[in-house]
């Protein structure tokens, strides 16, 4: 009988704002200057990193050595959703 130790599992999340420059154009005649604000960049990049275990009898490129008799199997990743607003 083979037990297994519990999956690993880790997810979180931060806030990323940033702003561009303003525009500025200028009308003739008469000078006339205005100012277009720049736009507001905001996202809620995701990273979530997942984890699980198999056998070692299992041959192949699982993943990176863990107890003995175990191999550890790690995915990572990361999403972004992007608004302008």
């Amino acid at each position: 009988q083979v037990s297994c130790p519990q999956p690993l599992a880790s997810a979180w999340n931060q806030p990323c704002v940033t702003s561009c420059g303003d525009s500025r154009a200028v009308l003739y005649p008469p000078p006339v200057v205005i100012t277009f604000p720049g736009p507001i960049l905001s996202s809620c990049p995701q990273e979530s990193v997942i984890g699980s275990s198999a056998p070692a009898a299992i041959e192949g490129s699982l993943g990176y050595g863990a107890a003995p008799g175990y191999r550890k199997v790690f995915a990572y990743g990361a999403a972004q959703q992007g608004r302008v607003s």
